[in-house]
């Protein structure tokens, strides 16, 4: 009876340890910060729109310019032909958007769908509406990849 003791303090102790340890290096756990109720801001420069041999890319840098992240942002672009949509592509930005962050999306069309139509974005996100504004130039961080 007392050698199963020992045997469970040892193994209480042989797992406990390590465990500890590891927790003592880690550093300190993020504060959450409440993302953007209502109306986001956003800073976007002009959309570059380049035909290839099979489908039309569109590029464009977005800057989270309000107070607090901007939770499940969402641009959304659309192509018509007359009143007709004729398709589009969407991208989701998978994490919270920092303020102060920018990044790089990238949507793609096929390019026979599009032929001599016009294209419109719209910008959502998890909890309101996006205000945008186009700003003549914005910094990519030579650390963040560019998304999708």
């Amino acid at each position: 009876m007392m050698r199963q003791r020992l045997m469970v303090a040892a193994i209480v102790m042989a797992v406990g340890l390590p465990a500890s340890g590891a927790l003592a290096g880690q550093e300190a756990p993020r504060k959450l910060v409440a993302p953007v109720r209502g109306e986001a801001k956003v800073e976007i420069t002009k959309p570059d729109t380049k035909p290839g041999p099979k489908e039309v890319v569109t590029t464009m840098l977005i800057k989270n310019i309000s107070s607090a992240p901007i939770a499940g942002l969402k641009i959304e672009e659309n192509w018509y032909k007359g009143n007709n949509a004729v398709g589009g592509d969407s991208y989701r930005h998978p994490r919270p958007l920092p303020p102060g962050e920018v990044i790089q999306i990238t949507l793609r069309v096929p390019r026979d769908k599009i032929v001599g139509a016009r294209n419109q974005y719209q910008f959502t996100h998890a909890n309101g509406t996006v205000k945008v504004t186009t700003v003549p130039k914005l910094e990519l961080p030579k650390t963040t990849a560019a998304a999708k």
